[in-house]
Order: structure tokens, then C-alpha cells, then sequence
């Protein structure tokens, strides 16, 4: 007894394949990644106002593949550290300043100084606070871009 095998050569089409499964850059699982790792990002995220946690949903072009947070002070709350120099303003007699003042044209540098965050609004608030929250969501984000890929494949 003897078997036959014929195969075939299609021509592969890689940009067909990766729009197929909505993997192409730009498309479904790209959206829906960077929108996971903003709504998952909040509790992690220093909250004030609100400005900082919210300006990624507007600040981000979609499917670019760069979430930005974007505020004048979103670098130095990330890496968590103050930057200097750092001039005290004292606006009344209570012996406490009441903000701060760095000159402008100098360079401003990490002081070594590290920041304290609240966390009556967003518990996990703190530095780097993509990172940690991967460390807790990651396998929650990959199936949920793998869930959105799939519902719309099967349509």
C-alpha cells in the first residue's frame, strides 16, 4: 500500500493573516491592549484631580502603539522622585511653605528625595505605575485582547 501526498504552494499573504486575526498594527487587539493597560492602569495611578489618571483616554492616538499620560507633572510622579531645585515659597506666616518654586532655564535633576503618594482615591497609587499594575493584570489584559480578537474573527 503506498500513499500520496501532493502539496501545494499558495502564496502566503502575512498583512491578509495578521488583518484576519486583527493583529495588524493599529487594528482590534492593538486598540483594545492599550485601552486594558489605561482602565487597568487608574487604581495604580496618582489621583488628584483626576487629570493625570484621565488624560491618557485623550492624550493617546489609537492604535498607535504609545499610551501618553500626558501633564507637565506625569514624568516626575512616574519615576517617583522629586526634582530640584527646589525654592520655598512661603505665602504666609505659618513657618510652612506653601509651595514650591524651581528657577527657570535650570536644568531640573532628581534630588534622590522620594515622593509619598495618597491613596484614599486609587489604593495601588504610586511610581511606575504601568509595571506594578502589569504585575497584577497581565494575564487578565492578553485575554481580554485575545477575547475581543476572537468575538470579532467569529463574526
Amino acid at each position: 500500500m503506498s500513499v500520496v501526498l501532493r502539496i501545494t504552494r499558495q502564496k502566503l499573504d502575512p498583512e491578509g493573516v495578521l488583518k484576519q486575526y486583527h493583529i495588524e498594527p493599529g487594528g482590534l487587539a492593538q486598540q483594545t491592549l492599550e485601552k486594558a493597560i489605561i482602565d487597568y492602569s487608574i487604581p495604580y495611578c496618582p489621583h488628584d484631580e483626576g487629570v493625570l489618571e484621565n488624560s491618557p483616554y485623550t492624550a493617546t492616538a489609537r492604535g498607535s502603539g504609545r499610551i501618553v499620560w500626558d501633564t507637565p507633572y506625569a514624568h516626575y510622579l512616574y519615576f517617583g522622585q522629586v526634582y530640584g531645585p527646589n525654592i520655598p515659597v512661603f505665602e504666609d506666616d505659618s513657618g510652612v511653605p506653601t509651595r514650591w518654586f524651581s528657577p527657570p532655564g535650570q536644568k531640573k535633576h532628581p534630588t534622590g528625595k522620594f515622593l509619598t503618594y495618597k491613596t484614599d482615591q486609587n489604593p495601588n497609587a504610586g511610581s511606575f505605575w504601568v509595571e506594578r499594575m502589569l504585575a497584577d493584570h497581565r494575564k487578565d489584559i492578553v485575554e481580554e485582547v485575545a477575547n475581543a480578537a476572537r468575538f470579532e474573527n467569529s463574526k
